[in-house]
């Protein structure tokens, strides 16, 4: 997919703007970075300086054999004698003062090369030690806000999006520093610096510059637009890759048992070969802009070439000569030709850096683009100003004419009205889709009614903070998690501070204890990943033993004991009754073994409670409860269906 229309917001003005975005996390480090850029900066003056003075040095002072100026001769600690003085300004130095010079640079040149050495190794470290974190802030502060944002967000987006942002994405925070800030900043700098040694020469130089710079402008103007919608197209496609990984290894299983491997590999072959040409595109359109400058550059460089070495057979007095004569270059002579020549040459790459630059930022702001997409997402379920505590004892859970949809054009849930007492069982019962899974985020906050209320005795949900919500309501899942680590630790997980004994008699409860005691190390047993060392029914009881250890006032049970056996699952429903007696239980479940015993039970079909009441209440009205049992058990007895 090759996006053909540019973006319009990544002109150079709104590059800076997304740069001043990172502000915020450029700030906790800002002495850091105002030290580095003048350090940076403060170097490069000091080489440009030196190699003029060095250049100097060694072409017209030791192989030409030219006295010193006044201030040469003290850098380098030599005498007075060498330097040159008005009454003797045509004098040479001799053979021993040319090989006292020329001693003299080699030493203060293995100096300045150490110095370069000791402080690039430091000025790397130094910067890789900002810049990290730097990126860090970032990507804690876009996974805090992608773990906040509701399901809603987290059921549309796509997972390999999502981390393809947090990691690679996020690096463009330092990245822009990089390319928009610090290295433009030297760049131009050192342009400047050239173009004004340059015109010391002379002012023509000058003049040629702004000629060369209207042709280079008119192949930007061209190019840049190409290069940034193949940018934006590469990392689009790139994500898509990411996700479709992430979806492949999840997916794992159903592949191989329905040996779709091949026909997976080509359609990874073929997203990756796009993701390729993308990439491959971008480099292309800047390898044609990158030449095109090049070529410009140093086609005014040729012309500049001309002149110099002309003024140079003529000897020629150089323009503002007495502001160069420092270094010896009042006139056009063999070392101000080498070195006007080679500023001329570095102008020409410099220029060619400075769009290089340019063009890399393309593709920079549309990766810190999407990084700021994730936290410019406003999440849909927060925290009021001034939240209440959840409430110290729990009475009754009520929905109240409660709607709720994914989309706007899509209702799940219609007028819902519930209440749910403390020390009851309420059991959520309908086919598949009609929203009771959904209905039960609601009391997690995963969601919030698009209409109606849900309510803890006469608090709203909405004005109680989540975080306190959710450590007051556990949940059972019927695809539980498990992770590699002690029966004990999987059991206390996110409630670390659990003593054994808890451990125990949450295990205990839900007719887990019977199995993990018979395990070689017992509750010390290490699982493997995803518990893969238990089956089904082991791992759904130590899921139920999760959440009765969180001891909350609130229980959600989905489909808690689907791959249990009748037995097992009669003395864990048991077991739940008596521990929950002063607790709200919450159950969805496809059987009816389980749901006969429920005080009360809620009917969905189509988004909404058609009826409601006990068992033994629903059959006998001959409602959609009932109908809906003879159709899948034929007598009423057995399982429903799955939802």
């Amino acid at each position: 997919m090759i996006l053909e229309k540019a973006p319009k917001d990544f002109s150079l003005r709104d590059i800076y703007q997304l740069a001043w975005r990172c502000w915020p996390y450029y700030r906790p480090q800002l002495k850091h970075l105002i030290t580095y850029i003048g350090c940076n900066g403060l170097f490069g003056l000091i080489m440009i300086a030196v190699w003029y003075v060095g250049f100097d040095l060694i072409e017209n002072k030791i192989l030409m054999g030219e006295r010193l100026e006044p201030l040469q001769a003290s850098m380098i600690f030599v005498g007075d004698d060498y330097a040159v003085t008005a009454d003797d300004g045509t004098s040479q130095l001799t053979d021993g003062q040319r090989q006292r010079v020329r001693n003299a640079v080699l030493v203060i040149a293995v100096v300045v090369w150490l110095f370069i050495t000791g402080w690039l190794t430091g000025f790397r470290y130094y910067e890789a030690w900002i810049f990290q974190r730097i990126n860090q802030r970032l990507r804690l502060e876009m996974l805090n806000r992608v773990e906040r944002l509701s399901l809603k967000f987290h059921s549309h987006a796509r997972t390999g999006d999502a981390m393809y942002r947090v990691y690679q994405d996020s690096a463009t925070i330092t990245n822009i520093l990089t390319w928009a800030v610090i290295t433009p900043l030297r760049a131009v700098t050192t342009l400047f610096a050239y173009v004004v040694i340059l015109m010391f020469f002379s002012p023509w130089f000058g003049l040629l510059a702004v000629a060369a710079a209207v042709p280079i402008g008119f192949l930007m103007a061209r190019m840049i637009p190409k290069i940034r919608v193949r940018a934006r197209a590469a990392r689009e496609l790139n994500s898509d890759l990411t996700s479709q990984i992430q979806e492949t290894l999840a997916a794992i299983r159903v592949i191989k048992a329905n040996c779709a491997e091949t026909e997976m590999m080509a359609r990874f072959t073929r997203n990756s070969q796009q993701a390729l040409d993308a990439a491959y595109q971008m480099r292309a359109f800047m390898l044609q802009l990158m030449l095109g400058v090049l070529l410009i550059a140093f086609s005014a460089f040729l012309v500049a070439e001309y002149f110099m070495a002309t003024w140079a057979l003529l000897d020629k007095a150089t323009f503002l000569g007495g502001s160069v004569a420092v270094v010896g270059f009042a006139i056009w002579n063999l070392g101000a030709y080498r070195s006007a020549s080679n500023a001329g040459q570095d102008s020409a790459i410099t220029i060619w850096e400075i769009v290089f630059l340019y063009s890399v930022l393309q593709d920079l702001a549309v990766g810190l683009k999407r990084a700021f997409y994730l936290l410019d997402l406003e999440p849909e379920v927060f925290d009021q100003q001034n939240p209440k505590k959840f409430p110290a004892k729990i009475q009754a859970l009520r929905f109240e004419d409660v709607r709720f949809g994914y989309a706007p054009s899509i209702t799940v849930l219609r007028d819902i009205s519930l209440e749910a007492k403390a020390g009851t069982v309420t059991a959520i019962v309908g086919g598949t889709g009609s929203g009771k899974s959904t209905l039960m985020s609601l009391l997690l906050r995963l969601y919030d009614p698009q209409a109606g209320r849900v309510m803890i005795n006469d608090c709203d949900l909405r004005d109680i903070a989540i975080d306190d919500l959710r450590s007051n309501v556990a949940i059972a899942l019927q695809q539980n998690v498990l992770f590699a680590m002690s029966v004990a630790d999987n059991i206390r997980y996110s409630f670390e501070n659990a003593s054994d004994t808890e451990v125990e008699s949450a295990a205990k409860i839900a007719c887990a204890d019977e199995f993990i005691t018979k395990m070689p190390g017992g509750y010390a047993s290490e699982l493997g990943e995803r518990g893969s060392k238990l089956s089904a029914g082991q791992r759904q009881r130590l899921s139920i033993a999760r959440a009765v250890l969180r001891n909350t006032p609130i229980l959600i049970l989905d489909e808690p004991t689907a791959s249990l056996d009748a037995e097992t699952e009669q003395r864990v429903i048991q077991n739940l009754a008596t521990w929950g007696d002063d607790r709200i239980v919450f159950i969805i479940t496809h059987r009816l073994s389980t749901i006969r015993n429920a005080d009360q039970i809620a009917f969905l079909e189509d988004g909404f409670i058609k009826e409601l009441g006990t068992h033994a209440e629903l059959r006998a009205r001959q409602g959609s409860y009932n109908r809906f049992v003879q159709a899948e058990s034929g007598e009423g007895e057995g399982d429903l269906t799955n939802g």
